[in-house]
């Protein structure tokens, strides 16, 4: 494992050894016990999304293993101007010890890594959001005490999450049910992935998906950058909302997890929500575990 680019690239043992990690980072902290492993290394964090929890789970989780994080914005690096991302990775790898960015292209973060001589961290892009499904993962596991076996639901758009969460729930021997409108299906590749699974399903219908589901899972509807698109989304996901009448369709222990920002009666309900909120908080917290655990894995060489 030399960068988080996507899940795809991960095996099932690395996913596994991620969130073992993690855990045992999230108990030293809960008890007081430093963990300086990442101490004198410095994380370069690239935004060309706005972001809450990526940049302050990231720079507050770099600062807590010893080293340092450097904020940088796009458009404050000569690559916001046109210099080729295969030069910027060439001089950041002079400078840093590691690359977290946040951006639109999925290329853009492959040609870091491939140019780069230092680990790149995949913070989002519009393919993958992997570091959010370790941290989904973590927190399953958490409140079910183990993973495989278990069905997950998703609601919603077949993006980026759709996609991380589907390579990553199979990957750990979940089974995963999709409800996606036609035309929001998830990727090619990841649905080529997918077929080698038989606990896999992609379905138009909600309740079909989250029949005896242990874990439901949507996002807003519109995400950063499709904001043009909303009205046309509105009408094409109508009824894709994690509400009480669908609930009762999965298991009466079913958990509900959001990567949140969540556009409350969207999406999901403010009822929902807000009845599922300890589980929603613990997994946005677990980014920082789940991200510490992934730059240590990368970093602490």
């Amino acid at each position: 494992m030399k960068h988080l680019l996507k899940l795809l690239d991960l095996t099932s043992d690395e996913i596994i050894e991620i969130l073992n990690l993690a855990d045992q980072l999230k108990y030293e902290q809960k008890h007081g016990i430093p963990h300086l492993l990442l101490k004198g290394k410095t994380l370069g964090m690239i935004f060309e999304k706005a972001s809450t929890r990526t940049r302050v789970s990231f720079e507050a989780g770099i600062y807590q293993l010893g080293g340092q994080g450097l904020f940088l914005s796009s458009q404050e690096l000569q690559m916001g101007r046109g210099e080729p991302i295969q030069d910027t990775a060439r001089v950041l790898s002079r400078y840093l010890d590691g690359i977290m960015i946040r951006t639109y292209k999925q290329d853009d973060v492959e040609k870091l890594a491939q140019f780069g001589e230092i680990p790149v961290i995949n913070g989002l892009t519009d393919f993958a959001h992997p570091c959010q499904v370790l941290a989904d993962l973590m927190t399953i596991r958490e409140y079910k005490n183990k993973l495989e076996g278990l069905k997950l639901c998703w609601i919603g758009d077949g993006h980026n999450m759709a996609n991380s969460l589907t390579v990553g729930c199979l990957k750990v021997g979940m089974d995963v049910s999709l409800a996606c409108p036609a035309g929001f299906h998830p990727a090619e590749e990841v649905l080529q992935f997918a077929k080698d699974y038989d606990n896999f399903e992609l379905v138009s219908e909600p309740t079909i998906a989250a029949k005896d589901a242990d874990v439901l899972v949507t996002d807003v509807w519109a995400s950063m950058g499709q904001e043009e698109e909303m009205e046309k989304r509105r009408v094409a996901f109508k009824g894709y909302q994690i509400n009480d009448e669908l609930l009762k369709l999965a298991k009466p222990d079913a958990i509900v997890m959001h990567c949140l920002p969540a556009h409350r009666e969207e999406e999901i309900t403010t009822a929902v929500l807000e009845a599922h909120a300890n589980v929603i908080f613990d997994e946005a917290e677990n980014r920082l575990h789940a991200q510490k655990a992934v730059m240590v894995k990368l970093m602490n060489n």
